[in-house]
């Protein structure tokens, strides 16, 4: 009796919690693995033909290039597990195929990979991409976040949030940073490089005679996104304000093109079913530093993937070709379309000017920017330094602080 009452006793103390050790099973015949880590925690399937694939072996994985080295000529892809066996005491489990290999996974690695759908979800909105948050312009003052620009220099958990930020809300500030052109420069090799463009790496905005850019006039410059004609357009602006106008004009105007895009397929379904169809033909046609350059590329203004996620907006009204490739009797219904996209865009609009010091960063495929009219003279001039980075450069250096952090905390 009194072995019972111990029993009972003992459960209800931490340190003495009876817990089953994790288990595993072969299930459908062989061609998936039902695992257990624990008696509090649900059960997790993995196909077999996915395990044998992501073998860690030596034979199978090439530890220092973090790369398979099956050959796939001779894989069997209707593979069979034909006996498991799990080490507790390695937290491991272990799997005889029915191609005579065994294999061994470690049971942490197991959960971070697991298929259910919520670690599915955890892992492409958090660590793949951060998922997006669309913003109306009435609310630009809550979502922009302001960093420091030395602290983002030299301290990689701000350099963190600068980037997820920016992944998040596509756009973040800067402030404080040095007035010299260097400092795009030193940003851009923070996170990783410079993307070069027909204009160079970086660049000067600022009223030019005889400008090859509409950006490099003093007159009022209309949303838009840069490099439109561009097929692999470079993913985040980097502007650094070294002086600027005292005049009324020179504002910043920034628009959330995703949001733009949500009210037209809620709103203006048509609309939406057009911009995001119908192939639109993009080009510039210049010199620069001595090299002509004729750049065209045909893409909708919206552009979505598989799943209907946005992954670019195309807008330049003054850099759309004269040739527009595309059926006669669409023409007409798509200007229509286009235009309330520029009405509801414009009306979206929040202005508001960076000062000396100031590093705007915004994402160009998502964000439509522009700027209003200034007066430029000697005596007032506008000098922005500019240059760009690419999103896989920005997720990539994102990932690997996420990673540095993570380990920190498992120490």
């Amino acid at each position: 009796m009194w072995i019972k009452r111990l029993g009972r006793a003992l459960a209800h103390v931490p340190e003495f919690t009876f817990r089953r050790q994790f288990s595993g099973r072969i299930v459908n015949g062989g061609s998936c693995i039902e695992v257990l880590p624990d008696s509090g925690s649900s059960t997790l399937t993995f196909p077999g033909v996915w395990l044998r694939d992501n073998c860690r072996c030596s034979t199978c994985f090439h530890h220092s290039s973090q790369s398979r080295r099956l050959d796939w000529d001779k894989f069997d892809t209707n593979i069979q597990a034909l006996a498991l066996h799990t080490d507790e005491s390695k937290q491991q489990l272990q799997i005889t195929w029915s191609d005579k290999h065994k294999s061994n996974y470690d049971l942490k690695w197991l959960k971070q990979r697991s298929f259910n759908a919520a670690n599915r979800c955890s892992y492409l909105d958090n660590f793949y991409r951060p998922r997006t948050r669309h913003w109306a312009g009435e609310e630009f003052q809550q979502i922009a976040a302001k960093y420091d620009y030395e602290q983002v220099m030299q301290e990689d958990a701000v350099l963190e949030q600068w980037l997820q930020s920016l992944a998040v809300y596509g756009v973040a500030l800067l402030k404080g940073a040095p007035l010299d052109q260097g400092v795009v420069r030193r940003l851009a090799e923070r996170v990783g490089f410079i993307r070069r463009t027909t204009y160079g790496e970086e660049f000067i905005v600022q009223a030019k005679p005889g400008a090859q850019n509409f950006a490099y006039l003093s007159e009022p410059l209309p949303l838009h996104t840069d490099l439109p004609y561009y097929e692999y357009k470079p993913s985040v602006n980097i502007l650094h304000c070294v002086v600027q106008t005292e005049s009324q004009g020179g504002s910043n105007l920034l628009v959330d093109a995703f949001h733009i895009a949500d009210r037209l397929r809620s709103e203006h379904p048509e609309d939406f079913e057009r911009l995001q169809k119908i192939q639109v033909d993009w080009n510039d046609i210049g010199s620069e530093d001595g090299r002509e350059f004729h750049n065209i590329w045909r893409a909708p203004v919206i552009c979505v993937d598989a799943d209907g996620q946005y992954t670019r907006i195309n807008h330049s009204v003054p850099q759309r070709d004269s040739h527009f490739t595309v059926p006669i009797e669409q023409v007409q219904p798509w200007y229509e379309s286009y235009a309330r996209f520029v009405r509801l865009a414009r009306s979206d609009a929040h202005a508001f000017k960076t000062q000396p010091g100031d590093v705007l960063t915004f994402n160009n495929i998502r964000l439509l920017h522009g700027r209003t009219g200034y007066d430029d003279t000697e005596q007032n001039s506008r000098y922005i330094v500019g240059a760009y980075l690419d999103w896989d450069i920005i997720y990539s250096r994102l990932r690997v602080l996420k990673k540095k952090k993570a380990e920190q905390i498992t120490k």
